[in-house]
């Protein structure tokens, strides 16, 4: 479980998949709006923002686009980001990412690539 997040639980102590707490001490939340970009701008922006971060700062990433909750899982994995899961009722939707300290290189051009330098 990543450490600035916490599952919260119904009342049987079950934890809900996709609903995420913050933690006493947490650091502050960015947002990025991503409004209605398409998977390519999209994940251009959130990898230029995440490279502004230290490692373990949490993105809550906001946008329109049909396609984010299945590229940014895939993305997070090929990045070494942490994908943390959606903000339960939150429209337009909102996604939310663990900045890694050290994550894989992308192409330059093309986000959902891996670049050089990276390990498959």
């Amino acid at each position: 479980m990543y450490a600035p997040f916490a599952r919260a639980a119904d009342a049987g102590g079950r934890a809900h998949r996709a609903t995420l707490a913050p933690v006493a001490g947490a650091q502050e939340v960015v947002t990025i709006d991503g409004g209605d970009l398409g998977c390519a701008r999209l994940l251009l922006l959130l990898r230029d923002r995440v490279a502004t971060l230290p490692g373990g700062a949490v993105v809550h990433l906001v946008t329109a686009d049909p396609v984010a909750p299945i590229d940014l899982p895939v993305w997070c994995h090929m990045t070494g980001h942490a994908y943390l899961g959606v903000v339960e009722g939150a429209d337009p939707a909102t996604y939310v990412v663990g900045v890694a300290a050290r994550p894989a290189p992308t192409d330059a051009r093309n986000p959902w690539r891996a670049g050089p330098g990276a390990t498959a």
